[in-house]
Parts: structure tokens; C-alpha cells; sequence
């Protein structure tokens, strides 16, 4: 009986630690989610994603009314200048189209811009386990997730990532 114990209780262990490992995937419901382009065009981020297929993504989730973005903003435009063949792309969690494109403008954001209806409570975000932006992952060129999950534009792991 104890040994059926030992080994139920092992294998719980296992799975729960399985279960929180960090995706290398976007789930179907992240990649089949419509952002809309700076242009007004509809676009799944799996189209987003396929677009840059064999270059380096970092992904900036922002919004233009939150604090700790803005903050990071001269850390990601540092990165850009860094790694001139990164695709930067930033996921917008603004509240309107209009303050969003409004952010853009006023805090001279450069890169490939994408807005989320629902921000931060939209699939998407809930697909990515969105609790907190600025939120920054980079997929490498094969198309997977090497950074999953960053808040600062200098983290460590998000460095070491990139290179």
C-alpha cells in the first residue's frame, strides 16, 4: 500500500511540474486570434508570425496609459539600435484604436504595430497568461518561444535570449 502511495504521489509531482513548463508553442487559440494592423487591415497573429518566418521576433506588450511601458520604451528603442535584425512587433492592450495610434505617434514608437480588442482581457492575452505589461517574449527563427515571459526591457534572460 505504501509503495501504491509512493508512486501515486511521484507521479502528481511529475505531472504538476509537467504542467508548468514554459510553451515553446503558441496555443491555436493565440495564433488564430484577429488583431488589427496600423493600416486597419484584420490579421491572425499566425499570419503575423509567418510574415517574419527565419527572423528573430521580440513581441512588446504595451499600452499607451501604462506607466511601466512607457518607462521601458528607451530600453526597447536601446535593443532596437543593438539588433537592427530583430523584428520588433507591439501587441497594443490600449483601450481605444484612437488612443493606441495616439500612443504611437506621441511616444515615436518604431516597428510593426498590431492592436488587440478587449486588451488586456482579450483570448489572446488570456492565451498568453497576460497579468502584467509591459510583457516581452522573442520567438527565435524557427518559429518558436525562446523567452516566454519578461516585464523589463533589460532583463536578463531577455538579453541572452536575443543573442
Amino acid at each position: 500500500m505504501k509503495k501504491h502511495l509512493f508512486i501515486f504521489l511521484v507521479s502528481i509531482l511529475f505531472l504538476s511540474c509537467k504542467a508548468q513548463e514554459t510553451p515553446t508553442q503558441f496555443t491555436q487559440e493565440a495564433l488564430n486570434f484577429n488583431f488589427i494592423s496600423s493600416e486597419g487591415e484584420n490579421i491572425y497573429f499566425k499570419n503575423i508570425l509567418e510574415k517574419h518566418q527565419g527572423k528573430t521576433i521580440l513581441i512588446d506588450v504595451w499600452a499607451s496609459w501604462c506607466g511601466d511601458c512607457l518607462k521601458g520604451m528607451p530600453k526597447v528603442k536601446a535593443l532596437q539600435e543593438s539588433n537592427s535584425d530583430v523584428v520588433f512587433l507591439f501587441l497594443s492592450a490600449d483601450r481605444s484604436l484612437k488612443s493606441w495610434k495616439k500612443g504611437i505617434e506621441k511616444y515615436q514608437v518604431k516597428g510593426e504595430h498590431y492592436f488587440m480588442a478587449k486588451g488586456m482581457k482579450s483570448d489572446f492575452s488570456k492565451s498568453i497568461d497576460l497579468d502584467w505589461i509591459p510583457r516581452y517574449l522573442i520567438i527565435d527563427p524557427e518559429g518558436n518561444i525562446k523567452l516566454y515571459k519578461a516585464i523589463k526591457a533589460d532583463d536578463s534572460k531577455l538579453l541572452k535570449a536575443l543573442n
